[in-house]
């Protein structure tokens, strides 16, 4: 694949987001990196770098304060339509998130967000399942190789 256009979908709230300012620092048919800085203002985070794990359905991603020091690793449980035809890449969030602080914690975060699409229909159960199981995919990855093992591809290209 080459370098895709990236969409972001989300059903909560529901918006595609065009990740113009996005760039793409590496790409393959398993693996995107890019760097960012926020879509919107916010006074906790500023900017950062996500690794696209496409193949093991979640997205990693470096969460940088505006001095530059990490705010916290963000494990997005995500899947994705590749178009050729367009060369478009529409992330679709999956609303399942796993947050891993500096300091080790560990916080599993928006279930409830997912148990409210599907009970609202704006996901179908084939996507709660995927939710799940990527979920429990990407929480035995960082049980058993720990997150720096998981972030290895972005620091390994920031460094």
């Amino acid at each position: 694949m080459k370098h895709p256009i990236l969409y972001r979908k989300r059903f909560i709230p529901d918006e595609c987001v065009l990740l113009k300012n996005d760039e793409i620092l590496k790409c393959d048919d398993s693996m995107i990196i890019t760097k960012w800085t926020t879509i919107r203002s916010r006074c906790d985070l500023s900017h950062g770098y996500s690794c696209y794990y496409l193949d093991r359905g979640y997205k990693i991603s470096k969460f940088l304060r505006s001095d530059g020091s990490l705010l916290c690793w963000y494990c997005d449980i995500i899947t994705h339509e590749y178009n050729p035809d367009h060369n478009t890449l529409l992330v679709i969030d999956l609303l399942a998130d796993v947050k891993v602080y500096p300091d080790g914690r560990m916080r599993v975060v928006d279930l409830d967000e997912l148990s409210q699409a599907f009970e609202e229909r704006l996901i179908d159960e084939t996507l709660l399942k995927k939710s799940l199981l990527s979920l429990n995919k990407l929480l035995n990855d960082i049980y058993e190789e720990g997150i720096v093992s998981l972030v290895a591809p972005i620091e390994e290209l920031i460094s």
